[in-house]
């Protein structure tokens, strides 16, 4: 059996200015983008319960072995690519709205996730991701006492 690469880290690169702006741009239409190589963003579902999240990712076209997934206990990161096939020698294209590329998605989570307890697997066209919730922390109730 084969497996999804799933790396665990403390942080994610919140920092790049420019990548939000081209992300920005992108959003509203594929053809805005700032760099030589165009991003796509694969669409997601995602739900929970109170133990779990669960997410799913459309990302038809990519093979296991170009996906990724890190996690730490406030986000995920899914990244990958999608390759594209050349065109025919002496063809031109008529209509390309097929999007090619590396992609990424980061999930900021509201609720701190279980790193240890994650499963993902890539089957038709999905990637389906399951992350186990932190139990909540109980209300502790604490005397006071006088002096």
């Amino acid at each position: 059996m084969e497996y999804i690469k799933i790396r665990f880290t403390n942080d994610f690169d919140e920092s790049n200015f420019q990548k939000n702006i081209s992300d920005l741009f992108q959003s509203m239409s594929p053809m805005f983008s700032f760099s030589s190589q165009a991003t796509w963003k694969p669409q997601l579902d995602i739900y929970e319960t109170a133990e779990k999240i669960y997410i799913t990712a459309e990302v038809p076209g990519v093979d296991k072995e170009d996906l990724e997934l890190e996690v730490n206990p406030r986000a995920i990161r899914i990244s990958g690519r999608r390759q594209g096939a050349p065109p025919a020698p002496n063809g031109r294209y008529r209509l390309a709205e097929i999007q090619y590329g590396p992609f990424e998605r980061i999930l900021y989570l509201k609720a701190p996730v279980d790193t240890e307890n994650i499963t993902a697997r890539h089957k038709n066209g999905f990637l389906y991701i399951e992350v186990a919730k932190l139990p909540s922390q109980k209300r502790q109730t604490i005397p006071i006492s006088s002096d």
